[in-house]
């Protein structure tokens, strides 16, 4: 017996899809805003609202325009950047290649801007912007590499995947060798900066990572269709228009560009790009992209995290510290259920 489906619940239930991806991709927003505003408000000094918000407009306020002003609103807007360039690339990723595993923390590129810092700190004794500049272009050769190993006709999403974790296996080793050979103090700086870290962040920073992510950011988003037709398959999305090759080459360039000036800025902050994407494909339900809303997610995980590493546990860590803890149990559960249904994720 056939059954035809009702088009006025088909209907229904796509304007509720519909709804409840804006209700999220808001409420992410306002959660954004209101984190970003507390951690203006809270240190060892507390400044009442109005006090931030006459900062924010420009007004001198006694103590707080050097506080607020000079210190926590940098820091706050490179937390708001760096995460959210971590969460738009990670998802870009994870949704290309159909896999929760296919995270630039894991397969590889964050290691290579990550190793090639240590070794200008270490071996060059550079600092500041030089270690950013030589972060951002080893970003973009790793990520390179890894793209022209994994090619054979085409990019398949376990092979890079598989290739990137062995060049990040192999970077993570030479980057312990650097490490051993470091002197005390570039071996403080070298490990500040691996952790991950918003101390010190001021305005030129801050600066590239939002200008990154204002110059990436709408590329990625205005691929996210495509990037959904990619998760029918090759097949099924270059029959339904999506040039397939062309969509997955800008997509990997712009998300290693985020991920290259995001690391370079903050630190490979641990995990931010990895969980962002799941975090917000449960949030907004089946159907719609999740880019928009793991940019949000990433901007809010590093905020919450650089609050309660700096207030909550007694002494200041690195916010990188924090969002490890909380990424590391996620990826053992991720690996221990891939395993159960034998490679699929």
């Amino acid at each position: 017996m056939t059954t035809t489906a009702d088009p006025a619940a088909i209907v229904a239930g796509v304007r509720r899809r519909t709804a409840r991806r804006r209700g999220a991709t808001a409420a992410l927003a306002f959660v954004v805003v209101a984190v970003f505003f507390v951690s203006l408000m809270v240190g060892h000094t507390f400044y009442p609202p109005g006090a931030v918000l006459d900062v924010i407009l420009g007004h001198q306020v006694p103590g707080a325009s050097f506080t607020v002003g000079r210190l926590r609103i940098p820091r706050a807007v490179l937390a708001v950047a760096a995460g959210a360039a971590f969460g738009l690339a990670g998802a870009a990723f994870q949704t290309m290649l159909r896999n929760p595993l296919a995270s630039p923390d894991i397969i590889g590129i964050s290691a290579g801007a990550s190793t090639a810092a240590v070794f200008a700190i270490v071996a060059l004794s550079m600092s500041g912007l030089g270690v950013s500049v030589v972060a951002v272009v080893a970003g973009l050769a790793v990520a390179a590499i890894i793209y022209l190993l994994s090619y054979r006709g085409g990019v398949a999403g376990t092979r890079l995947i598989l290739i990137g974790i062995g060049i990040a296996a192999m970077l993570q080793s030479l980057t312990s060798y650097l490490l051993d050979r470091a002197g005390q103090w570039d071996l403080q700086e070298a490990m500040r900066w691996l952790t991950g870290s918003l101390n010190g962040a001021d305005w030129s920073s801050a600066g590239p990572a939002i200008a990154a992510l204002a110059v990436v950011a709408p590329v990625l988003l205005a691929r996210s269709r495509d990037l959904s037709m990619l998760q029918l398959g090759d097949e099924a999305a270059g029959a339904l228009g999506v040039r397939v090759e062309r969509t997955r080459l800008v997509v990997v360039i712009a998300a290693v560009g985020l991920i290259a000036f995001a690391t370079a800025a903050a630190g490979p902050i641990a995990f931010v790009a990895f969980l962002s994407g799941p975090i917000a494909a449960r949030l907004i339900g089946p159907g719609g992209s999740p880019l928009l809303p793991a940019a949000l997610v990433g901007s809010a995980l590093v905020l919450v995290s650089d609050l309660v590493a700096q207030y909550a546990l007694g002494t200041r860590f690195p916010v990188g510290v924090v969002t490890g803890v909380l990424g590391a149990p996620y990826l053992i559960f991720l690996l221990i259920r891939t395993n159960r249904v034998g490679g699929g994720a």
